[in-house]
């Protein structure tokens, strides 16, 4: 896939019925001129990631399809899962991959959103590179209430959507549609079942409680019990996955728990692959060059 590239990752409410995310991945399959590279469901978060990547007008069509087939088949009034969320297509990042700038991104973003509303009728919120507003930069203070406090949300001027009616869709919820640069979603599950010590623990590790550049982290439970820091890793060049691991370590010990597994949703760039490898054997010199599978691949 060469020339112009974006990323797309739509997050979608729905992550138990595969046969409904089977039909929302296949509006992807079916857009000419992307490729769908990855579908990842969670059962305890009733959420499903879907990466795929193309040209910017292929990619924002696939996108658009995508959330049409979202909407058509999921109901978040009887949604009921872990991770926070707005609707029924929770948020739908482009990420500038090659040859497209971050501004072509954000234009990508804006014109979907107005897209999606004219004819889904779903209300939008623009975050990250394509916020219109300073307070809507973070996609937790977007999403705080969730979807069952988004009527009354809405009712404040201060966060009526910046396109469409301030009512939630009767079924979709809304949408947050923006432009940011790749990011890791990395979750770590804990020995324990006790949700309040991976909420300490994230709470520790997350930039917005003083923690760590670039993390953003919450405390759930996983789909087998266990007690799950949930993380998105914003800026890797600052804050690596190794970083990130030996924090929550460090702060599961403090709280008498450990690390059990963890978990890269989606995709992940090779390089960050690399910087764990650096740190955790404590290699010199070592870089991407030096893999195998990079040079097969040219």
């Amino acid at each position: 896939m060469g020339g112009q590239i974006v990323e797309c990752v739509p997050n979608v409410s729905e992550g138990r019925r595969s046969e409904v995310v089977d039909a929302i991945a296949d509006a992807v399959r079916r857009t000419e001129g992307v490729r769908l590279l990855n579908v990842q469901s969670d059962a305890s978060h009733n959420r499903s990631v879907i990466t795929f990547a193309g040209p910017p007008a292929a990619a924002a069509e696939a996108a658009f399809a995508l959330c049409a087939r979202a909407v058509a088949l999921v109901d978040m009034n009887e949604h009921r899962g872990e991770h926070p969320r707005l609707g029924a297509v929770d948020v739908v990042p482009f990420v500038p991959i090659a040859g497209v700038t971050m501004e072509e991104a954000v234009g990508l973003a804006l014109a979907l959103g107005a897209r999606i509303w004219e004819v889904l009728r779903l209300p939008v919120y623009f975050y990250a590179q394509a916020a219109r507003r300073p307070e809507r930069v973070r996609l937790p203070d977007i999403r705080r209430g969730e979807y069952e406090g988004l009527r009354a949300k809405m009712a404040d001027p201060a966060w009526a959507p910046d396109v469409g009616a301030a009512t939630p869709h009767p079924t979709a919820g809304a949408v947050v549609v923006g432009a940011r640069r790749p990011l890791i979603a990395y979750n770590i599950n804990l020995t324990t079942a006790d949700v309040g010590v991976a909420k300490k623990i994230a709470r520790a590790v997350r930039e917005s409680s003083g923690g760590l550049v670039g993390i953003q982290a919450m405390g759930v439970a996983s789909a087998g019990g266990q007690a799950q820091i949930s993380m998105n890793l914003l800026d890797v060049a600052t804050t690596s996955m190794a970083t990130a691991f030996e924090a929550v370590r460090r702060e599961a010990q403090r709280l008498g728990a450990e690390i059990a597994e963890s978990e890269i949703v989606g995709l992940v760039p090779l390089d960050a692959l690399v910087d764990v490898a650096r740190a955790s054997l404590r290699l010199r010199s070592f870089e991407r060059a030096q893999i195998l599978e990079t040079h097969l691949m040219e």
